[in-house]
């Protein structure tokens, strides 16, 4: 039904009763599914020539954020989260820069932002290209979280990494996800409830101990929790329920295993980080660095499903893993039973497709205004082409019910 999508990594919908669904492409441009499901030609807003130059093989920088304003609909403000050059004064030798920024949609046309109105809200500087985390997000407070990963490289070390690891280190904000009031000041306020306010540590964290928590999202019914499907390293994958000021562990764990820095392919039988409370991922599974048993090599984290087309799949948090294989896409849809501790999880699998698989790089999953959910997939691994599409998950006319197990997918863009 549409074209030219290069790597889809955020799907939301504008709180404007518009139908319209927004889609961050990771090379830099905003694109607008209208409610007859047609993507429109021209950008909603145009980031290329504010960011870093993108590697076309394989890159975690880009656009890698969008959303909107709670109250859009009277005020147009949105937000994005990208990557751009690195700016003045910077460390000397850092890769780039990670931004939080303020637009506007366009007083004269509804589907244009003001390109021209940006006002920055936070800029981290990155030593590395990697970790660089992703998807933003309002929570139930109508505060902004925003995920960091830990600097990138591997292991929490080396160039731009603190002793111990940038995630364990409560003076920065690389390693976790901050929580900013964007309303009460310019550019931000601290949330007076932030954990470490008044107390040691950065005021805008909410929560830390994070490798590259690249999607997070709110539970739209229930308890209205806070999801985190953080990356991990060689051995392990893992999905956190966050809590504030909870410490997630890495890169003294490795989901809940302890992990050593300087050998990351062994699992220590004991703990550096003594004293410390980590709290243990809500799951995990085998990356595929562990052979037998590996499921994938990097989660990316979904939704808490709380539509109605498929009401076997209701309640349940839908995810997925990238890709079995570096060299070709074959990324795997999962959905996982939220309990107290340790969630069950299971493969979905769809109709119609060869092996009920994706065959295919997951890049993402997207989430409508009606709370039905959406995934990203595409053919190559980088930023580059038009490979990009996006399916919506829906029940499959003859299962027989058994939504809960096999869905089929409706292309909307592609």
């Amino acid at each position: 039904m549409a074209q030219n999508l290069n790597s889809p990594l955020a799907l939301v919908s504008a709180p404007d009763s518009s139908g319209r669904l927004f889609v961050a492409d990771q090379a830099g441009l905003i694109r607008i599914i209208d409610k007859n499901s047609s993507l429109l030609a021209e950008p909603f807003l145009d980031l290329r020539n504010k960011m870093a130059v993108l590697n076309a093989n394989y890159d975690e920088r880009g656009l890698l954020g969008l959303a909107f304003h709670p109250n859009y609909k009277a005020n147009g403000r949105f937000f994005v989260y990208y990557s751009a050059p690195l700016r003045a004064g910077a460390p000397v030798g850092w890769d780039h820069t990670s931004r939080i920024s303020e637009f506007k949609v366009s007083v004269a046309d509804a589907d244009k932002a003001d390109a021209a109105a940006e006002k920055i809200i936070l800029e981290v500087d990155q030593p590395q290209s990697n970790h660089n985390a992703g998807q933003i997000a309002f929570g139930p407070d109508k505060m902004l979280y925003m995920p960091i990963g830990d600097g990138g490289q591997a292991n929490d070390a080396g160039l731009g990494h603190a002793a111990g690891g940038n995630a364990q280190d409560i003076n920065q904000l690389l390693g976790k996800i901050l929580r900013l009031d964007i309303d009460s000041s310019s550019p931000y306020a601290i949330p007076g409830d932030n954990p470490f306010v008044g107390a040691n540590g950065r005021d805008e964290i909410y929560a830390y101990g994070f490798r590259n928590p690249f999607h997070i999202s709110f539970d739209a019914g229930g308890s209205r929790l806070l999801i985190a499907a953080d990356a991990g390293q060689n051995l392990w994958e893992e999905v956190d329920q966050v809590i504030k000021g909870g410490n997630y562990g890495w890169n003294i764990k490795e989901g809940r295993h302890c992990f050593d820095p300087d050998n990351p392919n062994v699992s220590p039988a004991a703990c550096s980080g003594a004293g410390k409370i980590l709290l243990d991922p809500a799951l995990e599974y085998k990356n595929i660095n562990q052979g037998q048993g590996g499921l994938g090599a990097a989660v990316i984290g979904g939704y808490v499903y709380r539509g109605n087309a498929i009401p076997g799949l209701r309640g349940k948090y839908i995810f997925g893993d990238w890709s079995k294989s570096f060299s070709r896409g074959d990324g795997t849809l999962l959905a996982a039973d939220i309990k107290d501790n340790d969630w069950p999880y299971k493969e979905l699998r769809i109709k119609n497709m060869t092996n009920g698989r994706l065959n295919a790089f997951l890049t993402g999953f997207g989430q409508d205004e009606n709370n039905e959910l959406y995934v990203f997939i595409k053919a190559n691994s980088g930023p580059a082409g038009a490979t990009g599409k996006i399916y919506k998950i829906i029940s499959p006319a003859a299962n027989n019910g058994r939504a809960d197990s096999f869905m089929s997918g409706t292309i909307i863009a592609q």
